[in-house]
């Protein structure tokens, strides 16, 4: 009896198993999915601004909606993103900008595309950037 029940107890371990890895692997609804997520401006001077396109498709089984991107500093300032539905396997673009301004070192900022895909942790994308002392022009 004990052999049958361990039986048991091990083939509904297995079919928990499959029946997870089946769940994830059919993931439904939007999906957005960036060319690149991470942009690098390399070396910049103090008070440059520079700016980077982020490009992105719709991987997903229904219309990707973005409802808002969301900076952590003033520094950066997101610029046109689609406000239509993107249908699916269809793209979209989002530029960022950024000013280095009163900004010196090497900096990180993060920028969070609020939508309503399935995939939470693609909504984030990153540039870099080293901003150096302004060159100060000879007289």
């Amino acid at each position: 009896m004990k052999k049958y029940f361990f039986l048991f107890v091990m083939l509904a371990f297995a079919a928990q198993g499959f029946a997870q890895e089946a769940s994830t692997a059919k993931q439904s609804g939007p999906l957005i999915m960036f060319e690149k997520k991470v942009h690098d401006f390399g070396d910049i001077f103090q008070g440059d601004k520079v700016e980077e396109t982020f490009k992105f498709t719709n991987a997903g089984t229904e219309p990707l909606i973005i409802t808002n991107v969301q900076v952590t500093c003033g520094c950066t300032t997101p610029k046109g993103w689609p406000r239509d539905p993107i249908p699916p396997g269809g793209k979209g673009e989002l530029t960022v900008a950024f000013n280095s301004a009163g900004k010196m070192g090497r900096q990180n900022k993060v920028v969070t595309v609020v939508s309503n895909a399935a995939n939470a942790d693609g909504s984030q994308i990153s540039f870099t950037t080293n901003v150096l002392e302004k060159k100060v022009q000879p007289q």
